[in-house]
């Protein structure tokens, strides 16, 4: 099984955490992760993205050109990474903050109101976590009890109720998908 992600959206949406997390429940299940990082100059507000593949045999290359699972964060990667997609690939959009909507019949396109439903699970700033849930239950890439694991080993130094606002989080995203 491999499993290519391209996460994107501004800096400080968390989209470098949940290629973080995807790979650390990837290694925590035996199997192979890269996870490949791209950011701009700035921090927060600037662009960034990162690319995963997972897989259960050694992996060649961070480079492709196109991914079978995308998620999307704002207006801006929705434009930029949507093409991407692989035919008969999936595409996770923030509905809560991308207004575009996808003309694509060869893709699955998954609306997923991430920042609204991290705001009901307790802090807006989860939203990453519910696209997480999202991809989730729709890859598999991972099982729910070592993605939770992996959360709660990434958000420990946060305290409990950080660690508990980005289970809800997921679980939100999880349902949702």
């Amino acid at each position: 099984m491999e499993m290519e992600l391209l996460a994107a959206g501004f800096g400080g949406q968390g989209v470098l955490m949940i290629g973080q997390l995807v790979a650390l429940s990837a290694v925590d299940e035996n199997k192979y992760a890269l996870f490949f990082p791209s950011y701009g100059p700035a921090m927060r507000g600037g662009t960034a993205n990162c690319t995963v593949i997972i897989g259960d045999n050694p992996i060649g290359s961070p480079i492709l050109n196109e991914h079978e699972h995308i998620i999307v964060m704002n207006n801006p990667s929705f434009t930029k990474f949507e093409p991407l997609v692989k035919k008969g690939g999936h595409l996770y959009v923030n509905s809560s903050l991308v207004s575009e909507k996808s003309t694509r019949t060869d893709i699955q396109v998954h609306y997923i109101e991430a920042n609204d439903l991290a705001e009901k699970a307790g802090a807006n700033v989860a939203a990453n976590i519910v696209m997480l849930g999202g991809l989730l239950k729709i890859s598999q890439f991972s099982a729910y009890a070592v993605a939770e694991k992996s959360i709660q080993k990434k958000f420990a130094s946060k305290g409990e109720k950080v660690v508990q606002i980005n289970l809800s989080a997921l679980k939100a995203g999880f349902e949702k998908a």
